[in-house]
C-alpha cells in the first residue's frame, strides 16, 4: 500500500495552475485564497487520490511543491 504526502509551499507558489493542468488525476486545484506572493495559490483538493507521478513537482516553476511517497506492507 502506498502513502503520498504532498506539500505546497504557499509562500512560493503564484498560482500559474501548471501543476493543476499535468495532473493526471484531478488532485490538485488554485485555492480561492491568495497566497503570500498576492496570487492564488494551488491546493490539493483530494490528496487521497494522488498517485505519487510526481508531475506537479517536476512542473512547478518555483519549486513549491514536494512530494514524499512511502510504500507500507500490509500485515496479514
Amino acid at each position: 500500500m502506498r502513502r503520498v504526502d504532498l506539500h505546497i509551499d504557499e509562500g512560493r507558489c503564484k498560482g500559474c495552475g501548471f501543476c493543476v493542468e499535468f495532473c493526471p488525476v484531478g488532485v490538485l486545484e488554485l485555492s480561492d485564497e491568495v497566497g503570500d506572493s498576492g496570487y492564488p495559490h494551488a491546493r490539493a483538493a483530494d490528496v487521497d487520490r494522488c498517485i505519487g507521478c510526481f508531475n506537479c513537482a517536476t512542473i512547478c516553476p518555483d519549486a513549491a511543491i514536494s512530494i514524499e511517497v512511502y510504500e507500507e506492507e500490509r500485515v496479514g
